[in-house]
């Protein structure tokens, strides 16, 4: 059983457009895939024990993470743990970093769930740090005009991976549809015969 679990970036949603896009492609091209993608709790701890949670209700499977943004950055921390493939788009580096800027009250233009970005969720990012990373576990994918993050960044820290650095863009990762299908080379997912 193939499961892949898609976790969307800060402020997102599983009805994003690189969320849906990726669910259309899965469900028309590779049927056999189980395609999950929560809605993420607000806390950094929080949404680890809810993404780890779900893999744990099927442990045998193969599971294959997809992440974009802070997406990318949880991935990376479960990629690790359970050394299983990972897709990252635009992901976050260093959001400890970043979540300065945005200390206090915060309302998903999704959900219009409002909730509070709190100094411990930046102590709770720090720890979820990878250091050293499994090369061969990565598909990196960014666009250098990224205006939320800094691309080289992800390149620097994934410079041993698979990398995909496509020029100009945004963070919502422009023509994003048209990578689905090295995505579904790199997670080796069996072609549909005709």
């Amino acid at each position: 059983m193939i499961n892949i679990l898609y976790i969307h970036g800060f402020n997102s949603s599983p009805q994003s457009m690189k969320a849906e896009l990726t669910r259309k492609y899965m469900a028309a091209n590779h049927p056999e895939v189980i395609f999950h993608c929560p809605q993420i709790i607000s806390s950094p701890n929080g949404a680890i024990k809810q993404l780890e949670d779900i893999i744990a209700l099927e442990p045998s499977a193969t599971w294959l993470i997809m992440g974009s943004s802070l997406g990318g950055y949880f991935s990376t921390y479960l990629a690790e743990k359970y050394q299983t493939k990972a897709v990252l788009i635009n992901p976050a580096v260093r959001p400890f970093e970043l979540m300065e800027n945005y200390l206090g009250e915060q309302v998903n233009p999704y959900t219009q769930e409002r909730y509070q970005v709190l100094a411990q969720h930046i102590v709770e990012l720090k720890s979820l740090e990878q250091v050293n990373i499994s090369k061969n576990n990565y598909l990196v994918m960014v666009q250098t005009g990224d205006e939320v993050l800094d691309y080289q960044q992800a390149v620097e820290k994934y410079r041993h991976c698979e990398l995909v650095i496509e020029q100009d863009g945004d963070h919502s990762f422009i023509n994003y549809e048209n990578a689905l299908p090295n995505i579904a080379l790199f997670f080796n997912l069996p072609l549909i015969s005709a």
